[in-house]
C-alpha cells in the first residue's frame, strides 16, 4: 500500500514499487474515457497520474509501506 485516497487504500504490486519507490505520483480523476481500471469505464472519468523524484531529504521521510503480507 503506497497510500490512501479518499479513504480508499492505493495498491501496487512489489515489482511496480521496485520501480517507482522513488517516485512521487500525484494521481487524480478526469472526465473521459479511460482504458479499464475499476472506475473508469462505468463512470466516464479516467485517471491521470504525474510524476517526480523525491529529493533525497524527501527520501529520508517518507513512511514505509505496506504489503499484503504484512
Amino acid at each position: 500500500m503506497i497510500g490512501v485516497i479518499e479513504d480508499s487504500e492505493f495498491w501496487i504490486s512489489k515489482d511496480q514499487f521496485e520501480y517507482w519507490q522513488y517516485t512521487q505520483l500525484c494521481i487524480d480523476v478526469i472526465q473521459g474515457r479511460g482504458s479499464s481500471f475499476s472506475i473508469e469505464i462505468p463512470m466516464g472519468v479516467r485517471f491521470i497520474t504525474q510524476s517526480r523524484l523525491y529529493t533525497d531529504e524527501e527520501l529520508e521521510n517518507l513512511e514505509p509501506v505496506r504489503f499484503l503480507e504484512d
